[in-house]
């Protein structure tokens, strides 16, 4: 009996030991609420309306169209000189004719009628250039409403109902993209055209042997830029190609690694499983947004050559293939991100690290993903990004072993567990500043929303992952954002500095145009024109390459849709049943996220066609009028001399009414990216526990570090 009464007095201290008391109890309710918060916060943060509104923050330094139509009002003026000046003595250039005879030039024994030819195609130019975008502007005003009704038919939950209804919607965005893509290429060869014609009848003066010496090096040097050009729309098309190419790539990646997790994830490790189906829906939004950026951005779209990084090593990878080894950013870091949650302020966590039950140490899980990424990365060209990426993984890998080694005894020397923590904490930042380079490179905002169906299936249940990580990495989320709208601030103030340099440029020529009398107008200043206009023209007739990209994109996306997601979609079985989140579900969220992408850029593209009519009409269309009345004049009446100076002045005004423009369009970005930054600090930062400034100054350094750049490489 006196022993039993020991006996009793151990066994209820064991039951008071395991039970968790009250304050136990209610510190994890509150974490559970701040992590619920947190997420509620961050999607709210992230709807559709806002991300669309924060793509067109991150691209506004590059979609700024009232920038690229500056000299616009210039080349019209120079077409305006050019029928002023066909009314002088007229020669032949058909001294030395090519010997399948000309493609462009129609009248190849007149100079007079050659400059009228210019004058003539540059009218049709403009003129279609306004007619088109406007229809592009209305047909893209349409895509919001098809999306709301595809995202309507998503919520559905029938697949029935999904495969019956669903294809009309994607189709109806695909219809509209080949829509505007046809009116795209039409209005790109247009421009084309132009510059072909003004090309051929260069050539044609120095086949007719009217050049010497200087002047016919420089115009030779003039016409080798001109074809290098045509080389980087040729490039263009190649390059979408790729992206099309890349994209099915990516969309059938996710498909396998969503499997190959199911199939390998161990017990009890659900909520990981979140985390991987959310990297790799993550990944498929900075691919597309990473593609749209390199359609856009004049650094990377110029096929992006960087033959040699900063410290001289080789590289033969382009725009497109960096953007493929940045996406692996986002796995990168949630990978390095569970590695760190072993960690306890000065101490790892061996106890939650081995799983006694099945005798296994839970980051040889991760060990297997970053071999994945570094196999995968294998078959990338070599580059910096490759080489960063490779060396994190490798680190991550030993890291994985050296804690497999200790944890089964669940213990550690002091002094190995000091130098463990320490490469935990080094790679975590090396994670962080690689995903903050990816997210310059590619413009992905640093707010991704969880895709619908997995939003709706985490709130129905309690997440169980460290609360540390969850606040540290909105932390790192909100730092990362006000870096990277700095970072787009500080761009587009350096492209408006640019412009207002352009600028005084432009209105020097426009005034030595002026100036000009007939009788002074000789041969080679007519060149001289001749070749300034080609170069203004050249530069409206890239913009129109680019659009004809984000179509090809558009509907290259909607393709893919159709063809394989929802085919996937219709044909999967429900084999994941021990998940809420199933392979179905997932497959709708690939859906979703396509079709908001195809959608993300047509709202990108509605912009910029809203800014091109805006300028067109206030600013070019009077003026192309008034080029359409001097070419049909009688050039010895004095109402020809009375018209041709009004539409030099008509000009003046309107390069400074564009600068205006642009100048009130910097304004409004400004307020628009200080308001973005206010409500994430206002909504987010708001709820997040104090932090130490030492910590904070932690996280800013690694973010500061990821977004710095060489000053030569923005140029290259």
């Amino acid at each position: 009996m006196r022993m039993i009464k020991p006996l009793l007095k151990i066994k209820r201290a064991e039951q008071t030991s395991s039970t968790p008391s009250v304050e136990t109890i209610e510190l994890s309710r509150r974490k559970q609420a701040m992590e619920s918060q947190i997420a509620k916060t961050c999607q709210k943060l992230t709807t559709a309306e806002e991300m669309r509104n924060q793509t067109k923050l991150m691209m506004q330094p590059y979609a700024n169209w009232e920038q690229y139509l500056t000299p616009a009002p210039l080349s019209i003026a120079i077409l305006g000189e050019l029928v002023y000046i066909s009314s002088e003595t007229d020669f032949s250039i058909n001294k030395n004719p090519p010997k399948d005879g000309y493609k462009y030039i129609k009248y190849p024994d007149s100079f007079r009628a050659c400059l009228m030819q210019v004058c003539n195609s540059g009218w049709w130019a403009f003129n279609e250039a306004h007619k088109n975008m406007d229809q592009i502007r209305l047909h893209t005003m349409a895509v919001p409403d098809y999306m709301k009704t595809a995202v309507k038919i998503l919520f559905h939950g029938d697949v029935e109902v999904v495969k019956a209804l669903l294809p009309d919607q994607l189709k109806n965005i695909g219809v509209i993209a080949d829509d505007c893509l046809a009116l795209a290429e039409s209005t790109e060869k247009r421009f084309a055209d132009v510059i072909n014609i003004i090309q051929e009848l260069l050539e044609a003066c120095i086949n007719a042997e009217h050049f010497y010496g200087e002047e016919l090096e420089k115009i030779k040097k003039k016409l080798e830029e001109t074809k290098l050009r045509e080389q980087t729309s040729k490039e263009a098309v190649k390059f979408s190609i790729k992206a099309v190419k890349i994209l099915e790539e990516e969309l059938e990646e996710a498909r396998d690694a969503y499997k190959k997790a199911m199939d390998s994830l161990p017990d009890g490790w659900n909520m990981v499983a979140k985390d991987l189906i959310g990297m790799i829906t993550d990944s498929v939004t900075t691919l597309v947004t990473g593609l749209t950026t390199a359609v856009i951005s004049p650094v990377y779209s110029a096929s992006k050559a960087r033959l040699e990084d900063s410290k001289g090593m080789a590289s033969s990878a382009d725009g497109i293939d960096e953007m493929n080894i940045y996406i692996k950013s986002i796995e990168i870091l949630t990978w390095t991100g569970l590695i760190q949650e072993y960690v306890q302020r000065n101490n790892i966590d061996w106890k939650n690290l081995y799983d006694q039950k099945n005798k296994f140490t839970k980051t040889d899980f991760l060990k297997e993903q970053f071999q994945r990424i570094n196999i995968s990365l294998e078959k990338s060209p070599e580059c910096k990004p490759k080489k960063q990426a490779q060396e994190i993984c490798e680190k991550a890998i030993k890291i994985c072993e050296e804690l497999a080694k200790y944890a089964p005894d669940g213990k550690c020397e002091e002094e190995k567990t000091k130098k463990l923590i320490k490469k935990i904490r080094r790679l975590t930042d090396s994670a962080r500043s690689f995903d903050c380079k990816s997210k310059e490179v590619t413009k992905t905002p640093s707010l991704i929303p969880k895709p619908p169906m997995m939003f709706k299936e985490e709130s129905k249940s309690v997440r169980k992952s460290s609360s540390e990580r969850v606040t540290e990495n909105a932390r790192f989320r909100i730092e990362q954002s006000r870096a990277q709208l700095d970072k787009t601030r500080e761009i587009y103030e350096k492209s408006v500095e640019n412009m207002e340099k352009n600028q005084k440029e432009l209105n020097k020529i426009l005034t030595d145009m002026r100036n000009c009398e007939l009788k002074k107008i000789d041969f080679n200043t007519t060149i001289k024109m001749l070749v300034k206009g080609m170069d203004a023209m050249g530069r409206v007739k890239q913009q129109w390459e680019k659009m004809v990209q984000f179509f090809q994109m558009v509907s290259n996306i909607v393709k893919t849709s159709l063809n394989r997601t929802l085919k996937d979609f219709v044909s999967t079985s429900d084999k994941t049943k021990s998940l809420s989140y199933d392979a179905k579900l997932f497959s709708k969220d690939l859906l979703y996220i396509q079709a908001f992408q195809a959608t993300n850029i047509a709202s990108l593209v509605h912009m910029i066609s809203a800014t091109y009519t805006e300028v067109s009409d206030k600013y070019l269309m009077d003026r192309v009028s008034s080029l359409g009345k001097l070419m049909v004049m009688d050039k010895e009446k004095p109402e020809f001399l009375i018209e041709r100076l009004q539409l030099q002045n008509s000009c003046d005004d309107a390069q400074k009414g564009i600068l205006c423009l642009v100048l009130n369009k910097k304004d409004e970005f400004e307020k628009k990216t200080d308001s973005r930054l206010e409500k994430i600090d206002k909504e987010l930062l708001a709820i997040l526990p104090a932090v130490a400034p030492e910590e904070m100054k932690s996280i800013q350094a690694v973010v500061q570090s990821g977004f710095a750049e060489d000053e030569e490489e923005s140029y290259i």
